[in-house]
């Protein structure tokens, strides 16, 4: 499979390539600044690693057509500040815009775990990039 794996300098991003690359997959790399991803502890034929900024839509025109899954493991709040739960807002909708034009089938998306009664401001933007994620005509697994 090719897949697109979102947030790859994160925590879960690090600990799940390692994993995706020794089952044979070709995994694609979303990164903010590729100064940041240490590409030399990987083999390099089935890696590939382009930046991209999801709250800017014209820079997702470089992820691939011809992937068949997705990871969504962008987080806006490191970077945001207060206006963090807009921001995530922009990064889902333009990722599911983007992938909607691929061939991708189903979308990967790790949340937290949510008490629906009281959610905090941080789970309920999580939340909400959940019911973003969920609409439109692919598979969202969670």
């Amino acid at each position: 499979m090719k897949i697109l794996l979102t947030g790859a300098t994160g925590y879960i991003a690090k600990r799940l390539l390692p994993s995706l690359l020794e089952k044979g997959h070709e995994i694609i790399c979303t990164v903010r600044d590729k100064k940041r991803f240490n590409t030399g502890k990987y083999s390099p034929e089935r890696l590939h690693v382009i930046e991209i900024d999801f709250l800017d839509r014209k820079t997702l025109d470089l992820i691939p057509e011809d992937i068949d899954a997705a990871y969504y493991l962008v987080h806006s709040m490191a970077t945001a500040g207060d206006d963090f739960e807009n921001l995530e807002t922009i990064s889902a909708n333009n990722f599911k815009a983007r992938i909607e034009q691929t061939k991708a089938q189903q979308v990967i998306y790790l949340s937290g775990i949510i008490n629906e009664q009281n959610l905090s401001k941080h789970l309920d933007s999580r939340k909400k990039v959940e019911k973003i994620l969920s609409t439109g005509s692919l598979t969202l697994l969670r």
